[in-house]
């Protein structure tokens, strides 16, 4: 049995928790999961959130690779309109570096207005500056000189893994899945029904079947040994994050897993997250023609005493059944 743990920094008011506390938390939590034999830690990134959401995931995973030394790690996604393709490259390779070459990276045109207004970037150019970034850290990570803007460019040093950190697209339409098997690594769709074009386009362009869609429903659970009580105290925080997204989302109907809900009665009813026992959560990683547990435990604000707590339970009392 496989596990990751993701991370998103939101930290709303009511968690009552210091921003600092949460990423020294995380850090914690990286080091827990690399001596469990974690198979991956993956963060994300977004702007001006008024909940923290955090804005610069390079940072924070060169801090996770120096207290690690051999879980991967994932952005998932990095919202590539933002930022300096030349910059960005560099920034990526220290990255690599630092972890000796234990980094992929999932690049995203956006979907939050007021990101675009923040950085003063058109939306109308998402698809285009994708493609650039794409091209550009492609080129940068051969460690060859190349050519960028009418100019010839070296970014150096090389990646300490051949070729660079992988990078593919993620996405929720079928551009976008096109545009992946064009030009990226792999595709990570927001939801399963477009990988289907991803698929279809890789074979086209006549490269081998990708099969299958590499992700499934975008599901959170939680441990407790009381699951009733561990509702009433997470919940607030699920109901944080499913609005949060689904409030984002909303603004062009970007197809999502995340809508807004009015209460966390009505959260419950979706299935989408979901407080076990830990026996509970065995029996259904056990019925798992794949079994993989991913953990997400300071989702929506989490407080940390909660948060450590479903890791704990995990640790001593779901892994023991798959040693």
């Amino acid at each position: 049995m496989l596990f990751g743990v993701r991370f998103d920094f939101r930290n709303p008011d009511f968690a009552d928790t210091a921003m600092a506390d949460r990423y020294a938390a995380a850090l914690d939590m990286a080091q827990w999961a690399d001596r469990l034999s974690c198979a991956s830690i993956t963060i994300s990134e977004h702007h001006g959130s008024q909940d923290g959401y955090l804005p610069s995931p390079i940072p924070m995973l060169a801090a996770m690779a120096a207290r690690t030394t051999d879980v991967r790690f994932m952005i998932a996604a990095l919202i590539a309109p933002f930022h300096d393709p030349l910059h960005l490259a560099e920034d990526m390779i220290v990255l690599d570096l630092l972890s000796k070459g234990r980094v992929d990276l999932v690049v995203a045109g956006g979907y939050v207005h007021e990101e675009f207004a923040m950085f003063g970037v058109p939306m109308s150019e998402r698809g285009k500056r994708v493609t650039e970034i794409v091209t550009v850290l492609k080129a940068a990570f051969s460690g060859r000189p190349f050519e960028y803007r009418g100019r010839t460019v070296h970014v150096t040093p090389a990646p300490f893994r051949p070729g660079g950190p992988s990078v593919s697209l993620g996405g929720s339409s079928k551009p976008a899945a096109e545009r992946a098997a064009r030009i990226a690594d792999g595709f990570i769709p927001s939801r399963p029904e477009v990988w289907t074009y991803y698929r279809d386009e890789v074979k086209r362009l006549g490269r081998p079947d990708p099969g299958p869609c590499p992700i499934g429903a975008n599901q959170v659970v939680a441990l407790a040994k009381d699951p009733e009580e561990g509702w009433e105290r997470m919940s607030p925080f699920f109901l944080h994050e499913t609005n949060a997204y689904g409030t984002w989302q909303a603004q062009d109907d970007v197809a999502s897993p995340f809508r807004r809900v009015s209460d966390t009665g009505e959260l419950r009813t979706t299935g989408q997250y979901r407080v076990l026992t830990p026996e509970q959560f065995v029996e259904e990683l056990r019925d798992s023609p794949f079994p993989f547990a991913l953990l997400h435990p300071m989702c929506g604000g989490m407080p940390l005493e909660l948060a450590w707590s479903s890791l704990l339970l995990f640790e001593h009392e779901v892994l023991p059944a798959f040693a």
